[in-house]
């Protein structure tokens, strides 16, 4: 059965990377029998610019439509002025709530060939395999209330709300759950539940989720403290599992231990395996349009698409396989790039791990 893939480059680096994907995606389609089909449309700036609105019925709808959605990137200072609910970023938080995507799995990875690219010593990353599990539909994201009102006094006040539910909670902890016990059975919960009650509900439906879960090594950490053992002793966690805003910024610290952001993919799941995967970095708007941006997070996130939204794991090893020899024929994009590799841009990366992966049929 064709598997259809709604493809939304968005802004800034998005269409250069996405384009490298599209081309990944072709690859597998005639060489190896992938029966796919796809869709692209607007999202972010590029959909206001043309629409007047970040996220247009018609991409909603198409999303809906879709086995899964490969996002670029969205955002940009071109729209920053813009009132906050025309701004790109709504149309990202808009396709979340509208495909209720859940669950956010962000794999943090160090590959062996870039130990030399992260900032900490390579004895403290070495060997990384992080999965960090963010709940996406919650939080203080989209509690209500929130906005920015007068007061009588006439001082001018911001408000958002964190809030979840229990049910919420404990749909993204089995989540978290079962990955780990395709891994290495350890989970740790990260909260601030000593001055947040939201936090507080979260500790206790982790440990009552947890109870069915007899083969699971449960922890617990503030995520302040958290975010100090992620730069200390990286190794230590197995699989995290936290809330909206923890995950977002968490992610993104575990993002540079693999020695670039450019390097780490996402999968936003909904209750049906339905997924939208993105690249984590975001739309690097200062160095759009130069043709260097790192393709690599964006074609790994392909390979998670292949791997839950459409039942083709084989593919996915081959994509995985051949972003590890690429990097093992030493090249590399700016950011990762180091003494004695070969720096090449988006496009070049992009064929490279083609070539490599047709290469690997034989």
């Amino acid at each position: 059965m064709t598997k259809k893939i709604l493809i939304l480059p968005g802004d800034g680096i998005g269409p250069e990377i996405v384009a490298e994907a599209t081309k990944l995606l072709d690859g597998l389609r005639t060489d190896f029998g992938l029966d796919i089909e796809t869709e692209t449309a607007l999202v972010g700036g590029a959909a206001y610019d043309a629409y007047g609105n970040p996220l247009p019925e018609a991409t909603l709808a198409a999303a809906k439509a879709a086995n899964a959605v490969l996002l670029g990137a969205v955002g940009g200072p071109k729209w920053e002025p813009l009132h906050i609910s025309k701004r790109p970023e709504k149309g990202l938080l808009g396709l979340r709530s509208g495909l209720g995507l859940f669950a956010n799995l962000r794999p943090a990875i160090l590959y062996p060939q870039l130990a030399e690219a992260s900032t900490l010593k390579s004895e403290v990353v070495a060997g990384l395999d992080i999965m960090i599990v963010r709940e996406l539909t919650g939080d203080i994201y989209f509690g209500q209330p929130r906005g920015i009102e007068t007061l009588p006094s006439g001082e001018r006040r911001g408000l958002n709300t964190m809030v979840y539910t229990e049910s919420e909670v404990e749909r993204i902890c089995r989540v978290a759950f079962d990955i780990a016990m395709q891994r290495g059975k350890r989970v740790c919960s990260v909260d601030k539940a000593n001055v947040l009650e939201c936090t507080e509900l979260w500790r206790e439906v982790a440990i009552k989720t947890a109870a069915d879960y007899p083969e699971i090594e449960l922890s617990h950490l503030y995520v302040d403290n958290a975010a100090m053992q992620l730069v200390r002793a990286p190794k230590q966690f197995d699989v995290m599992v936290t809330g909206n805003i923890f995950g977002d910024i968490l992610s993104d610290c575990a993002a540079m231990l693999t020695g670039s952001i450019g390097m780490l993919p996402s999968a936003s799941l909904n209750e049906q395996g339905q997924g939208m995967y993105e690249p984590i970095h975001g739309s690097a708007p200062d160095i759009a349009g130069q043709g260097v941006a790192n393709p690599l997070a964006t074609l790994l996130s392909v390979a998670m698409m292949l791997r839950y939204s459409l039942g083709a794991p084989d593919a996915a090893d081959r994509i995985d396989a051949a972003v590890s020899k690429v990097l093992d024929h030493g090249l590399r994009t700016p950011d990762i790039a180091s003494p004695g590799t070969t720096t090449v841009g988006t496009s070049a990366m992009g064929d490279a791990v083609l070539e490599a992966m047709r290469a690997s049929a034989g």
